[in-house]
């Protein structure tokens, strides 16, 4: 961890640099996790019957389960990405990277809305589905870590919580667009109409969305961290081999941090609207109307933003520790009676127990940015935050709808699946518990005397 320093004042106001910086990691994270969310809503929604079904055709449980290990297995590339972005962003700088894996995610996604189905082209369609779905793992892997340092480096030192939160409400607001394009569309479109072409408009427009991504980041200067590293290439000429010799504890210890929050929020994402809507003549157990699902999904990632964001500001004062602890308290205590409200069949308990749910969401979230940052020396920072982040994402949210989806068909019962969430989010509690403090920890580079 990084060596402490005391505060300095944060200017009056936020420079205008600064807001292009924060417009800059918001934009990009919201284009890149609208397309990672609109896959996993289409996972639940779509993808099982078109591209899967046909390979399980006498078992639609075997079908679905396998969509969603399709979503899972993109994550197994993030460390992949993380790794060649985080060796690359430490060289040759964030915002190049950026850019970059904002283009390769929206490729990906484009391509997915142009690909026939199984009835077309047989199974060649499911792997190509698959391949699609791994670059868009790969590019996911390398782009938090440079959108959060970004926010975070520029940020002043008592302020680094709310500017790191930016990059955070990216996730919720990509959600809030997926799953409001989609809401749309099944409200606009007959169901036969969503099922040939409608599903696949929310994918093409990411065309529109990686435009303007790209116009914003492309007006952000590089982060002064890095122009100070710049000058020290001897020090990160080896970065991952550094990471791996001087900050193994703090990498496992993020990922381990991050695996409650994303495992939870993956059930958010994708299995939640999915397991309510699911048709009851089908094998659902709910059997809500899918369009009012979509549109309370919608209203409770609002509660998931605003949530994050305070959870960030709040660690400024709080502490980052102190503010993931009471976060992930609120998770465990709310899981159980989540699925209870689900199970109720009411949209009104639907809407209520996800929207409750995003309070301990957005605590366990918003300070992740400024912490992840001041964990790790500048010179394996990108890479350190990057890894770490990527490897909690495969053990906590890569595979958790399949996950919940085989203990729900085995045991006939939600509370395994809240059974389950729990164990996750204590070994996350129980991690963040062993980090000392890092409010306030100094971000540049530490000078060496002979």
């Amino acid at each position: 961890m990084s060596t402490a320093s005391p505060a300095t004042a944060a200017p009056a106001s936020i420079t205008r640099e600064e807001r292009r910086v924060l417009a800059g990691t918001l934009v990009g994270t919201t284009i890149e996790w609208y397309d990672f969310f609109i896959y996993a809503q289409a996972a639940g929604l779509i993808l099982s019957v078109q591209y899967f079904g046909p390979l399980a055709s006498d078992n639609p449980a075997l079908g679905q389960i396998m969509a969603w290990a399709s979503l899972g297995i993109s994550f197994l590339f993030r460390p992949l990405g993380a790794i060649i972005a985080g060796h690359l962003g430490d060289r040759i700088g964030r915002k190049k990277m950026l850019v970059l894996t904002l283009i390769l995610m929206g490729l990906a996604t484009s391509l997915i809305g142009l690909l026939p189905n199984y009835a077309a082209i047989g199974i060649g369609a499911p792997i190509l589905l698959t391949l699609l779905r791994i670059l868009q793992g790969f590019s996911a892997g390398g782009e938090w870590g440079g959108a959060a340092l970004l926010s975070v480096e520029h940020a002043p030192v008592n302020k680094r919580g709310l500017f790191g939160a930016y990059p955070q409400i990216g996730v919720p607001v990509g959600m809030i667009l997926a799953t409001g394009v989609i809401w749309i569309l099944t409200t606009v479109l007959t169901t036969e109409q969503f099922a040939s072409f409608g599903w696949r408009i929310p994918f093409l427009f990411s065309v529109v969305l990686v435009i303007v991504g790209y116009y914003i980041r492309r007006q952000v200067e590089e982060s002064p961290i890095f122009a100070e590293l710049a000058e020290r290439k001897a020090e990160s000429s080896a970065p991952l081999s550094t990471l791996f010799k001087k900050n193994t504890k703090e990498v496992i210890l993020s990922a381990l941090i991050f695996i409650g929050n994303n495992a939870v929020g993956y059930m958010i994402i994708a299995f939640f609207a999915a397991y309510a809507s699911r048709p009851i003549d089908q094998g659902g157990t709910v059997g809500l109307d899918r369009a009012p699902v979509l549109l309370a999904t919608t209203l409770a990632s609002f509660g998931w933003l605003v949530f994050t964001m305070w959870g960030g500001a709040l660690s400024d004062k709080l502490g980052r520790v102190r503010t993931f602890q009471v976060g992930y308290i609120l998770l465990i205590l709310w899981l159980v009676p989540t699925f209870l409200m689900i199970d109720m069949a009411n949209i009104w308990m639907y809407g209520i127990g996800i929207f409750v749910l995003t309070v301990g969401m957005g605590l366990s979230y918003g300070p992740m940015s400024a912490m992840y940052a001041e964990m790790f020396p500048p010179q394996v920072r990108y890479s350190g935050v990057s890894i770490g982040y990527a490897l909690g994402a495969i053990l906590g949210g890569a595979f958790a709808p399949t996950i919940a989806e085989t203990l729900l068909a085995r045991t006939g019962s939600s509370l395994s699946i809240a059974a389950y969430m729990i164990v996750v989010c204590i070994i996350s509690l129980i991690a963040v518990s062993l980090v000392k403090e890092t409010k306030g920890a100094s971000l540049g580079i530490v000078k060496h005397t002979s």
